[in-house]
């Protein structure tokens, strides 16, 4: 494999030798370039460059007007030469503003050598596998020959350009964004860059933000010290540190309290953190996949999300298209599903005719995959015969309550844990006629488990 360039780029020449010597030892070839100048006539002198290491200010003023003015030059003269930023924690908004304009990412001051060994790898990385993307739609076969994606069912063109960029991005370290609607298989998308990647025998730890109330999201993702408050009695591991040398999958991101978020990115711009009630600090080793069904540049417009966290968890983003726009998969889908199910509940035999194929093409289906695999489940848990017809389905779909989908299961500040369970119990019952059985085994628990919840809560079945 080629040696791969890298241009450094600042007035201290003190950072210019470290960074060198860093980068050499590691195996990169360095060009210096202590101004703007030096290093515009590198370039325009046709040295060759995979990447440039740049700082923001190379006088007194620490405006950031020459970096910019440095990467908009780079820019015009190789449009897709990679370029990191290096800029102060103080004036992070310099490296955002830098982003906007094309940088492939920025690392802050003071870092460690680790850090800028993993920004260098991770951009070059990512350079090397856009190199290497072609225009034409490449098939389901191709995709499964050179990746695992078993679990992700479709032939879509649109499904199939995005598994070709999970494919070619998830052995790097870059972080990666996945967006999509509510259902459309976020979640899976993230296990697949674990499973392509090379922390695939790492620990994968999944975290929905939603679910952390902002008072706990320290506790929980940094783990706290024994005596750290009331209720701490023992030292606990929080989610950063079970991932280390993994990969850690941050779900609804977009759901993130503004106080977290600069917390999040502390320790994803330092990868260092501390446990709640210590003052150790631990180094930390992630890759980062982020999920939302928000948009999150609506969010930054609203002042509900950090712009500089944005760009520092989406190196890569892909968007999931919703089930409606892929209507050709849903057969796919409902097939695999349908085996799935049978299987689960024993009741194999069952078939889709070709009606109920065209009713489930036909629907909007506003839930995406999870709606319609919740809707084969529920008819297979409901059918009294093995083959599956329009009205069959129609009729399973006719039972989910409407209120479900309108008001929530709780109202915060008003219902208790408690509250929810009882609602939850009650609907659960009322949606199978006060099937003890089926109630039970769709809210994942035992028979006489639900028993004794209905004791407990004094409830009749």
């Amino acid at each position: 494999m080629a040696v791969r360039r890298i241009m450094v780029v600042d007035d201290d020449k003190a950072v210019v030798t470290s960074l060198t010597l860093l980068l050499k030892q590691n195996g990169y070839a360095v060009h210096q370039a202590f101004s703007p100048r030096d290093a515009l006539h590198l370039l325009k002198s046709e040295v060759e460059v995979d990447l440039v290491l740049q700082d923001m200010n190379f006088s007194r003023s620490t405006s950031g007007e020459e970096g910019m003015r440095l990467l908009n030059e780079i820019h015009r003269l190789q449009p897709l030469l990679p370029v990191i930023l290096m800029t102060a924690w103080g004036t992070v908004q310099l490296a955002v503003e830098g982003m906007r304009s094309g940088a492939a990412d920025f690392i802050t001051k003071p870092w460690s050598h680790q850090q800028v060994l993993q920004a260098v790898t991770t951009v070059l990385d990512l350079a090397n596998a856009r190199q290497q993307e072609i225009s034409r739609i490449v098939g389901r076969k191709e995709l499964d020959a050179k990746w695992d994606f078993s679990r992700i069912i479709g032939s879509d063109p649109t499904l199939l350009r995005v598994l070709e960029v999970v494919g070619r991005v998830a052995d790097t370290d870059a972080p990666v964004l996945v967006t999509g609607e509510s259902g459309t298989g976020k979640e899976l998308v993230a296990d697949a860059i674990w499973r392509n990647s090379s922390r695939k025998s790492m620990p994968f730890v999944k975290v929905n933000l939603g679910g952390i109330p902002t008072s706990l999201f320290e506790s929980e993702m940094f783990g706290h010290v024994a005596g750290a408050f009331t209720d701490a009695k023992n030292v606990r591991i929080g989610r950063f540190e079970s991932a280390n040398s993994g990969t850690l999958f941050l779900d609804e991101i977009g759901d993130l309290a503004p106080a977290s978020q600069v917390k999040l990115l502390r320790v994803l711009q330092d990868r260092t953190f501390e446990k709640v009630g210590s003052s150790r600090s631990q180094t930390v080793d992630v890759r980062l996949i982020t999920a939302t069904n928000r948009s999150l540049q609506e969010s930054i417009e609203k002042g509900e999300f950090r712009e500089d966290l944005l760009y520092r968890i989406n190196l890569i983003s892909v968007n999931l298209p919703a089930l409606r726009e892929r209507k050709d998969d849903i057969p796919l889908l409902a097939e695999f599903f349908l085996e799935e199910l049978t299987a689960r509940y024993n009741r194999q035999g069952m078939t889709l005719d070709s009606e109920a194929i065209e009713w489930l093409r036909s629907r909007p289906w506003p839930g995406n995959i999870r709606q319609l695999s919740q809707l084969i489940e529920r008819t297979v848990l409901l059918a009294s015969t093995s083959h599956l017809s329009a009205a069959v389905l129609s009729l399973a779909e006719g039972m989910q309550p409407e209120e479900t989908a309108r008001s929530p299961l709780a109202t915060p500040g008003v219902d208790t844990l408690q509250d929810v369970e009882i609602k939850m119990i009650h609907r659960t019952l009322e949606y199978f006629s006060g099937n003890v059985t089926l109630a039970a085994r769709s809210l994942g628990i035992s028979r006489s488990s639900l028993y004794r919840k209905l004791e407990k809560h004094r409830m009749d079945s």
